[in-house]
């Protein structure tokens, strides 16, 4: 069921909906995300998308998986980034969390996963080439509190990066977002380097569909509507994409003025 927004606007080329709660953002995302798979289905074989793994996405793969009428089989998945030095299987794992709050459920066709335990370089290669054999269809993303679009934190973020894939150490905003987030119970136990998928992949997909709720990205989502385009806030970027939708509710977007 479609979602009505309390709120639209234009930020440059992106969409804004602004939603009473964070299950109705995800709802409402959901529903689009739905119906662009369902369009590109039906005029091509395979859709490749990539996947954020994030507590801010939870209600969106929830609404996702249970969406219905997408063939899933022809569908190719990635995640966008990965921590490394954790233990195997470890629950804080991305790959871990996509598995059990989306793939598991709707099997889609192929799921390519970050390996964090080979050598860093090689598993750039390696998920560098995986990308690269078809254009990217739809990216679900959300944005950091310090504005960090996977894990392109603000001193590594880079708009026109010619890597595809890059092993990074992440900033104290970035692990300690990780702590409020629940996912660690310390700062501490945060691990200080990832692989990430970089900004020019993920802008390079045909549609973003970008779900930020809650509170703490009150001032991300501030910063990423109105400040410069700068890798000092690299959701900024998202302005200047020809299809970014940008779903927020009343936490993380403030009051709406009627």
């Amino acid at each position: 069921m479609l979602v009505t927004p309390i709120h639209t606007e234009m930020a440059e080329s992106m969409l804004v909906r602004v939603f009473a709660n964070r299950q109705m953002l995800g709802e409402a995302a959901a529903f689009e995300a739905a119906a662009a798979i369902r369009a590109l289905l039906a005029c091509k074989g395979n859709v490749r998308m990539i996947f954020a793994a994030a507590p801010s996405q939870n209600e969106f793969l929830a609404a996702l998986g249970a969406m219905p009428d997408i063939d899933w089989g022809r569908i190719t998945a990635f995640h966008m980034d990965e921590y490394l030095g954790l233990p195997s299987g470890s629950p804080q794992s991305f790959g871990s969390f996509l598995r059990e709050a989306l793939f598991d459920k709707v099997q889609p066709g192929r799921v390519h996963y970050i390996n964090p335990a080979a050598e860093h370089a090689e598993e750039c290669e390696r998920y560098s080439r995986l990308l690269a054999e078809a254009p990217i269809d739809i990216v679900a993303l959300g944005i950091g509190e310090n504005g960090h679009l996977a894990f392109n934190d603000p001193p590594v973020a880079d708009f026109r990066d010619p890597l595809a894939v890059k092993a990074v150490t992440l900033d104290h905003d970035c692990r300690m977002q990780q702590v409020n987030d629940g996912c660690f119970p310390s700062y501490e136990a945060v691990p200080q380097q990832a692989l990430t998928l970089t900004i020019p992949v993920l802008m390079s997909a045909t549609w973003l569909f970008c779900m930020v709720p809650g509170p703490t990205k009150r001032n991300a989502v501030a910063r990423t509507l109105h400040d410069p385009l700068s890798t000092a806030c690299p959701s900024t970027i998202l302005r200047s994409h020809s299809d970014c939708r940008l779903f927020v509710d009343t936490d993380s977007f403030g009051a709406v003025v009627q």
